[in-house]
């Protein structure tokens, strides 16, 4: 799976919530829209891509913000 293909979609998902006007209401958004839409290989690819330093500065700060905030929900459904 093209892990730069997975950032660019989760940056894209990051530039809608981001318009919201509560930071705590777009990072939740943003989690909740990878979780519910994205296969489980997916979500666990984007995660790992989170914990590399290298892979983790291409996320978006609100992106990277949403993973690391709720990264056990997300990680809670990883097949």
């Amino acid at each position: 799976m093209d892990v730069s293909n997975l950032i660019r979609m989760a940056n894209r998902i990051g530039e809608f919530f981001e318009a919201m006007p509560d930071r705590d209401e777009a990072l939740h958004g943003i989690a909740e829209h990878i979780q519910k839409f994205w296969d489980p290989r997916m979500r666990g690819h984007l995660l790992t891509a989170l914990a590399q330093a290298e892979e983790a500065q291409h996320l978006s700060p609100i992106v990277r913000e949403a993973l690391l905030r709720h990264e056990k929900m997300l990680a809670s459904v990883v097949a």
